[in-house]
């Protein structure tokens, strides 16, 4: 059994394949080789299933058995998956005879008191690498967690470099992602873009994201309102038609990034509006080069990161709502993304227009992002601005080009 701090696990709270996925994905996502450590394995959970299929080679995965499996069930299991496998698994009893890994996760979700949280949480330093990613998940129902939620939550306003709500799990759980120390740059360039759950998969090339299905369910409520209202009235068709358009704007497509290293790639879908060397002291002394995207409401909205990195801030700028378009926009609301990058500063700002009144990001500091990775998006028309270090970037786009999120390189590195 693990020596840790008593914090219960209740039988109803298991891990899904779904939140399995979300749980294992920071040890998914690291091409180069990766440590991770699995504490309260079951043989036949979903979690143990996930971090095996996320194995590469140069990888190493240790895990501890919980409550409802032992070692000996763990090894008979893991050797029938083959030697490949075999080879690069350790099965341990206890906790304690593990070594520090990258990747450290907990394999069924936390309930018990704050203070039992904390507990546990210091009991795992001793098991983390410099940079290390501790993946926990706890209830997201009220009443089950006895205090665990409302700690978890802390941590990660303070250490998280991800939350994410699995819906679709039985109970739906809370996902999240702490780092503790800080994160080596580098490392970035390694990864593959993070799951993202709020990513909701319509075919194997297009995904909804998750604000186009409240979207849609809020039309679709008010269509059923306003039917049940006034049955005798055609008004219910006007929130009923809009439904799917709605949704549609909130569109998430899969895009294929470009393999160059030196590639800069465009963070949203749209027309360039601008090309330009300018100074920004919110960013620090220096030119920028910097390349402005207009997005029109037929637009994907879905913001994607232009370079691998770490993210050292995130800030707003208040201001108004000018059409995006128009000189006038730089002064709009703005949300600044810096990201610190083996090339200096990178900023990503996500910028309102004269419709776009909310901005959505999804990418705490301390995270490190890959190149072309979801990270947020503006609701409705709106424009994407990415600043490079000038000097080190040479743009390959012009005003009026049309560039794809992700897909399309607007500038490379010299």
């Amino acid at each position: 059994m693990t020596p840790f701090p008593s914090v219960s696990t209740a039988p109803v709270t298991g891990v899904g394949p779904r939140a399995a996925r979300v749980l294992t994905a920071e040890f998914a996502r690291h091409n180069a080789a990766t440590s991770a450590l699995v504490i309260g394995a079951d043989h036949a959970s979903a979690v143990v299933e996930a971090a095996v299929e996320a194995l590469l080679p140069g990888d190493t995965l240790t895990l501890v058995a919980g409550e409802r499996s032992t070692a000996d069930l763990l090894r008979d299991h893991i050797a029938g998956l083959g030697s490949w496998i075999a080879d690069r698994v350790r099965i341990t009893d206890s906790v304690a005879g593990a070594e520090p890994a990258d990747v450290v996760i907990l394999g069924e979700p936390v309930t018990g008191t704050a203070e039992q949280t904390r507990a546990l949480l210091d009991s795992l330093a001793k098991y983390q690498k410099d940079g290390a990613v501790v993946a926990l998940a706890t209830p997201a129902v009220p009443g089950r967690t006895d205090g665990a939620a409302a700690e978890l939550f802390r941590q990660s306003a303070l250490f998280g470099v991800g939350s994410d709500l699995v819906v679709r799990n039985q109970p739906p759980l809370r996902v999240h992602k702490l780092r503790f120390t800080q994160a080596d740059t580098a490392r970035a360039a390694t990864l593959a873009p993070a799951y993202r759950p709020a990513s909701v998969p319509l075919t194997r090339t297009m995904h909804l994201d998750s604000n186009g299905v409240a979207a849609a369910g809020i039309a679709l409520g008010l269509a059923a309102v306003a039917r049940t209202a006034r049955p005798k009235s055609k008004l219910w068709l006007i929130p009923a038609l809009a439904a799917a358009p709605v949704a549609a704007f909130f569109r998430d497509p899969e895009r294929d990034v470009p393999t160059d290293p030196n590639a800069v790639v465009a963070a949203s879908d749209g027309r360039v509006l601008s090309v330009e060397r300018l100074s920004d002291p919110r960013l620090g002394e220096g030119e920028f080069l910097r390349i402005a995207v207009f997005l029109s409401v037929l637009d994907v909205h879905v913001n994607r990161m232009p370079v691998a990195g770490r993210v050292t801030d995130y800030f707003i700028v208040d201001g108004g709502y000018a059409n995006a378009m128009t000189a006038a926009a730089e002064h709009n609301v703005a949300a600044y993304t810096v990201l610190d990058t083996d090339r200096g500063t990178v900023a990503v700002v996500q910028r309102t227009g004269l419709i776009a009144r909310r901005i959505v990001q999804r990418t705490p500091v301390g995270s490190l992002v890959a190149r072309g990775e979801r990270y947020g998006l503006i609701r409705f028309g709106s424009r994407t601005d990415v600043y490079l270090p000038a000097g080190k970037a040479d743009a390959t786009v012009a005003v009026g080009d049309k560039v794809i999120g992700a897909a399309s390189v607007i500038a490379r590195w010299k």
